[in-house]
């Protein structure tokens, strides 16, 4: 216990931009650690990043086949044996099941590292709350996250989003976007109380910045009401007044908003646009439809109507843009429900987290070429439920 908390107060005191090397100092002089590396997961969540060295000099770890990698995928701890009693540690670095990336570290003693394990994992979740409050103040752990350069719609947009994973014991969100360094238009949000989830899904409208700023200023106003206790019904009607008054009807954005019980599974639904929604249920795929109204800021003052809808624990939502489901392969066939109701079968026992990439890894093959001509959007829910206390 000591130790853990002295680990602890370094985090704690140190810089953000030194997080690092204050809890390298630490683990070495604690636990006997060798080799403290922080590596973050890349924006396409293909490799991950060494944050030890701006610019890098060491080199990135394969997200599929590195021994991080299997840390960063399980999110359990992953041990390499190496020679002379040494072990070297890969330990996830997340926060309430959104992944960042992984803390890799050498231990020569092979029995400590097995007795020191969870307390070390602990120190790892620790270390990932502090990257996140650090990010307020420094762009170190930005920078490491990219592996190529962001475009500026990209920049905005992923700035604009709450993460890309969240976990609770009612359900476990992932989303993913694509190109991840050329996404301009779509955009997911979500937000949680004891008893609500709301989560919206965005299929934005328009190319590059342009297409950034009006999703801006779309996901801006439904925060805005949303904060203010708003319904749903009123969220899409306030954000959509801020759309029309700003574009007067010639740039509109499309959304699917949800506001889920978490005691019930009721929820409410407002869908306006073209995101659709997908559930696994039972084994079986099908899709979800609801009474489509107008997208936000097409027309001036529209009203918007909630639907009921309810979800089961086992459930599995997915939601996903136009550059998904309408996506063509190089013969003009577009990808569709069928291919897509397969990817969603074939994935059912990955975590909700490793949906949205493994989907849309299947995509990539369909469309044929290395870069889309539209954003791709996959979010992924694992619905579980309250337990029912008797």
């Amino acid at each position: 216990m000591k130790r853990f908390l002295a680990v602890e107060r370094a985090l704690r005191t140190a810089a953000p931009h030194e997080l690092l090397d204050a809890i390298r100092a630490v683990l070495i002089e604690q636990y006997g650690a060798e080799d403290v590396e922080l590596f973050m997961a890349d924006y396409g969540l293909s490799v991950l990043q060494p944050v030890s060295v701006l610019p890098h000099t060491l080199v990135p770890m394969s997200v599929h086949n590195s021994p991080p990698g299997r840390a960063f995928g399980s999110q359990k701890p992953y041990r390499e044996e190496g020679r002379n009693g040494r072990t070297r540690l890969h330990l996830p670095v997340s926060v309430r099941g959104d992944r960042l990336g992984v803390l890799s570290l050498t231990l020569s003693d092979g029995d400590a590292a097995h007795r020191w394990e969870s307390e070390l994992a602990d120190i790892a979740d620790v270390l990932g709350h502090e990257v996140v409050v650090a990010e307020r103040d420094t762009d170190v752990y930005l920078q490491a996250r990219r592996k190529d350069r962001l475009t500026l719609a990209a920049e905005m947009q992923w700035q604009l989003l709450p993460g890309r994973a969240c976990s609770r014991p009612e359900y476990d969100l992932g989303a993913q976007l694509e190109p991840a360094y050329a996404i301009f238009g779509d955009n997911f949000d979500w937000s949680a109380t004891a008893d609500h989830l709301m989560l919206y899904v965005t299929n934005g409208m328009g190319e590059g910045i342009e297409a950034s700023l009006l999703t801006n200023l779309a996901i801006k106003a439904l925060r805005n009401a949303r904060r203010a206790g708003l319904s749903i019904a009123d969220q899409a009607a306030l954000s959509d007044q801020a759309v029309y008054a700003h574009y007067r009807g010639h740039c509109y954005v499309s959304v699917l908003m949800f506001d889920f019980d978490l005691a019930s599974g009721r929820a409410t639904v407002v869908d306006a646009g073209s995101p659709q929604l997908l559930r696994l249920r039972g084994g079986s795929v099908e899709r979800v439809a609801f009474d489509a109204q107008l997208p936000l800021g097409m027309f001036e003052e529209t009203d918007y109507v909630a639907q009921d809808f309810h979800v089961e624990p086992g459930d599995r939502l997915v939601f996903v843009s136009d550059g998904v489901h309408a996506v063509a392969s190089p013969k003009g066939e577009a990808y569709g429900e069928a291919a897509l109701a397969r990817a969603i079968h074939s994935t059912r026992l990955l975590p909700a987290a490793e949906v949205p990439r493994a989907i849309l890894r299947e995509l990539t093959g369909h469309r044929g070429e290395a870069m889309p001509d539209d954003d791709a959007l996959i979010v992924c829910l694992d619905w579980r439920g309250r337990p029912q206390f008797t």
